[in-house]
């Protein structure tokens, strides 16, 4: 495949309201329902499941399976405790930032629709100057307008309500995609456009491809704990994003060097099997996409982990895709890496063939 351009004005129409829509962790099924239209054309047909993960099927009857795979589900907030004088404590849906909430609006998904709110704080004149108290979890809180704790019910709010942030999606000089969620948002789309490549391009692969877009990983990789006992796959390729190491108060010697810009991460860790991970890195440098590496310690924290150890083992590898600012509501990614994540996962599977065990003894 050439190295034109592959978002197309459609292809990136999607991906804005993909990112748009809200898909907290346990309710991702909307945001599902607009991924599966997007793919319908390029896809056999669908598999979904009771939780919401939702897998696009390419030669269903195939023996032999490939999965490519992002999730769903972004993080969030739940409204945990309401005060007498109407405001809202919260918890935490997945890792969502308590430092970044102050003087953010939210929107709170009720029965009866959104109702706006915002994360206040105290204004700088009444701190303590001495010893400011920095934002905490049991310090932030939601404040809709109501006096009491009866308005706040009156306007359909209770405990258990989920809580996103509304911001949109926006493209910062040209090519950086600014929005909340692109963790892990950019992974359903990017294997989305997988699909439409293989189908536009008109290629028969020799085994069924399993596009799985896995929910709940935010709180644990249980969506692709889940779905991957279903397909039962022979290899796994997961898409996830990874950190921009190179923006301030990030310490490389922990962290490792990996920027956005510069090209997919292909990661090394216990979970990533290594002829599938030196198949991936063979496939970049003989199609020239520029590829960072990256080491992980005991697991990749991503739903790698839940392939690789599920159904006896499946050979599994992580391609990321470097982000700055994880888990805010400004997560920035460039063009040329989305592009070329989604490159690189349509060249690999092009040299997959039917029954590989991708076997250490072989």
């Amino acid at each position: 495949m050439s190295a034109k351009k592959i978002i197309t004005k459609k292809s990136l129409g999607f991906f804005e309201k993909y990112l748009n829509n809200a898909a907290p962790t346990g309710y991702e099924w909307n945001g599902q329902k607009l991924w599966m239209d997007y793919l319908k054309p390029y896809v056999d047909t669908f598999i979904t499941d009771t939780y919401g993960t939702a897998v696009g099927v390419i030669n269903p009857d195939a023996k032999y399976k490939v999965v490519i795979e992002g999730h769903a589900d972004e993080i969030s907030w739940y409204v945990n405790y309401i005060t007498d004088n109407g405001l809202i404590h919260v918890i935490r849906n997945g890792g969502s930032d308590h430092q970044i909430a102050p003087s953010k609006w939210v929107n709170i998904h009720t029965k009866n629709g959104i109702v706006k709110g915002i994360f206040g704080w105290p204004a700088i004149h009444t701190r303590n100057k001495v010893k400011e108290e920095p934002p905490k979890l049991d310090n932030i809180t939601v404040d809709i307008g109501a006096k009491d704790k009866a308005e706040v019910e009156k306007m359909g709010v209770h405990v258990g309500c989920v809580i996103t942030y509304p911001d949109e999606f926006q493209v910062l000089n040209k090519n950086k995609f600014v929005c909340r969620a692109i963790d892990n948002r950019a992974g359903g789309f990017m294997i989305a456009e997988v699909a439409r490549l293989l189908h536009e391009n008109k290629v028969k692969l020799p085994f069924g491809l399993y596009i799985t877009n896995s929910v709940q990983e935010e709180i644990g990789l249980r969506g692709a704990e889940m779905i991957t006992q279903t397909i039962k796959p022979n290899v796994a390729i997961v898409t996830d994003v990874c950190h921009d190491t190179t923006t301030p108060m990030i310490e490389k010697k922990t962290q490792g060097h990996t920027e956005i810009g510069s090209g997919p991460v292909i990661s090394y860790a216990p979970a990533v099997q290594n002829k599938l991970r030196e198949r991936i890195i063979d496939t970049a440098e003989t199609k020239k996409i520029p590829f960072q590496r990256m080491a992980a310690s005991r697991m990749t924290g991503t739903d790698t982990d839940a392939f690789a150890y599920s159904n006896g083992g499946v050979a599994s590898a992580l391609i990321s895709l470097p982000l700055r600012y994880m888990h805010t509501t400004v997560e920035t990614v460039h063009q040329d890496d989305v592009e070329n994540v989604i490159r690189l996962i349509y060249e690999t599977l092009l040299t997959i063939k039917e029954g590989e065990t991708f076997s250490y003894f072989e």
